[in-house]
């Protein structure tokens, strides 16, 4: 099978508290639906955690209105760490999350009636589009960016979805590309410029020059689930007037406080560990064959972009469509090209948590 590139299937990101914060996240970006909660020792990532295996809980959520979602991850064997140095734009990891929005303005006067920390105006990015960050409780950063692609609409007062790629800080725009443009098929360079900009003045480390990329990719993703994870787009952000940037994740465990992966739904997975290989990002994880997440299975694997970001993959198996009446749909029997009818993923919906 050849390797098919679905969609941003979740970020990841580490939290001290599950709980509370998929309920701050489903109240402001209305990332509700529950596709899988799972408590298990996590020993394929044992050589990101330590040499040691440890205890974890995740939730993967949605939003029906489309775009990624959010594995929501949790240790239960330590704490989370956070880490030890105030993180600055230009920093080597997954600085922000993007999250699409049907109308800025309408997002940011949300936000602002409720309260949030809002850390910029709202701006115009080089392309022209509307753009803006705020944080979360746990001092994540989320831009929210015009929708390229709508799935659905639930009428969520922030009019946002999911996912909508992510902003990668990176210390060689040229080596990152070979990942980001070939094996991850994000072809079509938006804008590449080198300025100032006032949407990120306000940010630690903002008031700097730094050169910006915008990658897109030009095809329509295929896959059983492209029509719900949409369109997205990769912002590389390489610092051009620092010299002491550091890795995101320095010191600490993949499951630490913070965005620790950005992940993707894909079909073909041997397809692709051979061009992984091929572009020089073998193979860091494989979890072979498929992989009980309790509710849902596939197979997973990981590389790492040349500064040591964690890009994951899954090839989906197993997947709850109507958990209540135990429906689940088997993707080895499905062209993986074809999309899930959209009455199937629509039914997803029904797993709603308010």
């Amino acid at each position: 099978m050849e390797k098919i590139i679905c969609g941003i299937q979740q970020m990841g990101i580490g939290v001290p508290n599950v709980t509370e914060i998929w309920s701050w996240y489903r109240k402001y970006f209305g990332v509700d639906i529950k596709v899988f909660e799972d408590a298990a020792e996590a020993p394929l990532m044992i050589d990101y955690t330590g040499n040691k295996v440890q205890k974890r809980t995740a939730t993967l959520a949605l939003s029906m209105n489309g775009g990624g979602g959010f594995e929501i991850w949790q240790y239960t064997s330590r704490n989370t760490e956070k880490a030890n140095f105030d993180i600055q734009l230009g920093d080597y990891g997954l600085y922000s999350c993007k999250i699409k929005s049907r109308n800025v303005t309408e997002t940011y006067a949300f936000y602002k009636e409720n309260g949030l920390k809002l850390l910029s105006e709202i701006e115009k990015t080089p392309e022209g589009k509307k753009h803006f960050f705020v944080e979360d409780p746990n001092g994540n950063i989320f831009e929210i960016v015009e929708g390229l692609s709508w799935f659905g609409d639930t009428n969520h007062p922030a009019k946002t979805g999911g996912v909508a790629g992510s902003v990668i800080g990176v210390s060689s725009i040229e080596n990152s590309l070979k990942i980001y443009q070939n094996l991850l098929e994000y072809s079509e360079i938006v804008y590449d410029k080198i300025d100032e900009y006032p949407v990120y003045s306000d940010l630690n480390g903002g008031k700097q020059k730094v050169r910006r990329v915008l990658l897109r990719h030009q095809q329509a993703r295929k896959g059983p689930f492209a029509q719900l994870l949409g369109a997205t787009e990769i912002e590389l952000i390489q610092a051009l007037d620092r010299t002491d940037c550091r890795k995101i994740f320095e010191n600490r465990f993949w499951g630490d406080w913070g965005f620790i992966h950005l992940c993707f739904d894909i079909q073909g997975m041997e397809a692709l560990k051979i061009e992984a290989e091929k572009l020089g990002f073998p193979f860091t994880v494989d979890s072979g064959d498929t992989f009980d997440m309790g509710e849902a299975g596939g197979r997973f694997s990981y590389v790492e972009d040349p500064d040591g970001t964690l890009i994951e993959f899954v090839e989906t198996h197993k997947v709850p469509i109507l958990k209540k009446l135990g429906w689940y749909i088997n993707l080895k029997k499905r062209d993986p090209k074809k999309h899930l009818p959209k009455w199937m993923l629509k039914t997803m919906g029904l797993n709603r948590v308010k």
